[in-house]
C-alpha cells in the first residue's frame, strides 16, 4: 500500500468524521433535551438538495451550507410542534419525517439530478503547516466545514457543561416537570433543541452535496443519518465520545470504498475479489455490532441515556 493511499484514506476518514459527527451533534442536542430525533437521515437529505438547489442560484457555498442548516432547522421545527406541542410519539414522528424528507428531497430535486454544480467548498490550506508530510493533508488541508464542525463541537461542549442554558437543557432531559417546576418553559427548551438539531443534520448534508459528493442524487445520504444515530449512544451522550466515535465511524466509511483497490489478503481472502456490494454494508455492520456491545455492557448498570428521553411531557399530567 503506498503512501499516497495510506494519506488519502485518512484524509477521508476526517471528512467522513466530519459529515457524522456535524449531524450527530444536533441530535446530542435533542437528545440531552429529552427528545429522541429519527428523522436525521430525512433532515440530511433535505439539507443536502436545499444546499445544492441554492448554491446553483447563488454561487455561494456558504450561502448554500447556511440555507441548508436554515431548511434543517424547520424540518426540526415540524418535529418539535408533533412531538413536542403535540405531544405525539417521537419514535413514529421522527420516522415520518426521515421517509417524508426522502421523497420531498427526490421531488425538490428531480430536475438537477446530475447537474453539475456551480460552487463547492475547497480545501483551505493552512500556510506553514499544510505542507507538513503525512500530518499537513491530513489535518491542515482540509475544508474550512472541517474546522468549523471542531468548532462547533468545543461550543456544544461548553454549552451544555458550563452554562446555565445547557444546565436547563440537561436538566429538561432528565426530568421534565423538575424543570417545570423551576421556572423553564419545557416547551421552549425542547423545541429549541430540536430545532438546532435539524439545523446541524441540514448543515451535514449541505457538506456532502457541496463537497464530498457535489451534486445531488436521490438516496445519496445513504443511511448516514441513521449512523449519526448510533454514534450518539456509542458517545453515551458526550460531545468528546461522539468525536472519537466520528472518526472509527469515518474511517470505516473512508475505508469500504478503497478495499478492493488495496493489496490485502484477510483470512487467505483476497479484498479485491469481494463484492462491492458486501464492502458495502461494512458501516452498518459496525453501527450493529456496537450497538450490540454498549447493550450487554450496559445491560446490568444504571442507563447513561437521558432519564425522560423519547417521554412527551403534558404539564396537566404533572
Amino acid at each position: 500500500m503506498s503512501e499516497a493511499a495510506i494519506v488519502g484514506l485518512f484524509v477521508a476518514t476526517v471528512q467522513f468524521g466530519t459529515l457524522v459527527f456535524l449531524a450527530a451533534l444536533g441530535e446530542l442536542i435533542a437528545e440531552r433535551a429529552g427528545v429522541l430525533n429519527l428523522g436525521v437521515e430525512g433532515m440530511m437529505t433535505m439539507g443536502a438538495v436545499s444546499g445544492f438547489m441554492v448554491g446553483l442560484e447563488t454561487g455561494s457555498p456558504w450561502a448554500a451550507f447556511f440555507a441548508a442548516a436554515a431548511v434543517g432547522g424547520l424540518v426540526g421545527g415540524f418535529h418539535a410542534l408533533v412531538s413536542v406541542v403535540l405531544g405525539a410519539d417521537q419514535v413514529v414522528s421522527g420516522l415520518a419525517l426521515t421517509i417524508g424528507g426522502l421523497g420531498l428531497a427526490a421531488y425538490v430535486g428531480r430536475n438537477v439530478v446530475g447537474e453539475r454544480p456551480e460552487t463547492q467548498f475547497t480545501d483551505l490550506g493552512i500556510a506553514g503547516l499544510a505542507d507538513i508530510r503525512w500530518f499537513g493533508d491530513i489535518f491542515f488541508n482540509q475544508p474550512p466545514v472541517v474546522y468549523l464542525t471542531v468548532l462547533l463541537g468545543l461550543a456544544v461542549w461548553f454549552v451544555l457543561s458550563r452554562t446555565r442554558l445547557g444546565l436547563a437543557l440537561r436538566a429538561v432531559g432528565e426530568s421534565a416537570p423538575t424543570t417545570d417546576t423551576a421556572g423553564h418553559s419545557v416547551v421552549a427548551l425542547r423545541s429549541a433543541a430540536v430545532m438546532a438539531g435539524g439545523a446541524f443534520a441540514g448543515a451535514a448534508g449541505a457538506f456532502l452535496s457541496l463537497y464530498m459528493a457535489p451534486g445531488w442524487t436521490e438516496g445519496m445520504v445513504a443511511g448516514r443519518g441513521w449512523i449519526a444515530v448510533a454514534l450518539v449512544i456509542f458517545g453515551a451522550w458526550r460531545p468528546g465520545r461522539l468525536a472519537l466515535g466520528a472518526l472509527l465511524f469515518g474511517f470505516t466509511l473512508a475505508l469500504q470504498p478503497r478495499l478492493q483497490t488495496f493489496d490485502l489478503e484477510i483470512l487467505g481472502v483476497d479484498v479485491s475479489s469481494i463484492s462491492p456490494a458486501l464492502l458495502g454494508i461494512l458501516p452498518f455492520v459496525l453501527t450493529v455490532t456496537v450497538l450490540v456491545i454498549i447493550s450487554w455492557r450496559y445491560r446490568h448498570r444504571p442507563s447513561v441515556a437521558p432519564a425522560a428521553l423519547g417521554i412527551a411531557y403534558r404539564r396537566e399530567e404533572r
